[in-house]
């Protein structure tokens, strides 16, 4: 059973924005390459346990550092999908190839599949979203607000950039846990991730390594059930 709980509000900064549900992974969620709307969730984050609070969820991200397509407050058509693209290569590693009791091990996971973009397929970063909402990877709440997302504005400058070389992330998530960490319940985890992504090209390109800090609220229903990941925050 978990702990009372205190709302902590936070601001998450994205850094690469997945078009997801928020300004997208993430992490908060947003589209692909610069603008799109932040949207943040409202559960409450438990009590921390060290020097500083762990952040109310928002989703993931998109790549920063570029200009919107549309100007502010205007809501842009979502980037078209290459023409003659295939099925986006996306992350290899399933809900069914990790232990489902491990959080560490699933939580990693779902940030692999979140943040590998294929712009050879993708039409923004909203679909790694879609593809880590479909691969189970999360709780269907979660999902839902993901696949019912609908993203504002054209990904921007980076993006495109990536694009023009047919690149697709390599995707490392490193664990960086803090003192702030609550204690993990029988259906609550949290977990803090570095999560660096690294655009890879046709005939040896790769461009600058995108880095996020990125909290990660795992639930389960019971002891007995798989977890999956009910948010994600991105610092």
């Amino acid at each position: 059973m978990t702990s009372p709980r205190t709302r902590i509000s936070a601001v998450a900064a994205t850094v690469l924005t997945l078009g997801l549900l928020a300004g997208g992974c993430g992490s908060g969620d947003g589209d692909g390459g610069g603008g799109g709307e932040d949207v943040r969730t409202a559960p409450s984050a438990p009590p921390a346990t060290g020097t500083g609070p762990y952040p109310t969820p928002t989703p993931p991200p998109t790549p920063t550092g570029t200009a919107s397509a549309a100007p502010p407050g205007t809501d842009a058509p979502a980037r078209p999908r290459p023409s003659g693209a295939g099925e986006a290569r996306g992350s290899t590693v399933r809900p069914e190839d990790v232990d489902p009791a491990d959080a560490d091990k699933v939580g990693e996971g779902a940030l692999t599949a979140l943040w590998t973009y294929d712009t050879a397929a993708d039409s923004g970063p909203h679909d790694a979203g879609l593809r880590a909402a479909d691969a189970g990877w999360l709780t269907d709440a979660y999902a839902d607000r993901l696949r019912a997302h609908q993203p504002q504005s054209v990904p921007g400058a980076q993006w495109q950039e990536w694009a023009e070389h047919g690149a697709r992330t390599a995707v490392v998530p490193e664990k960086t846990e803090d003192a702030a960490k609550p204690p993990d319940s029988e259906t609550e985890a949290w977990r803090q991730w570095t999560v660096t992504a690294t655009p890879e090209g046709r005939e040896g390109w790769k461009g600058e390594p995108v880095v996020s800090a990125v909290y990660v609220q795992l639930t389960r229903a019971t002891a007995d059930e798989p977890w999956r990941v009910a948010d994600v925050t991105v610092r």
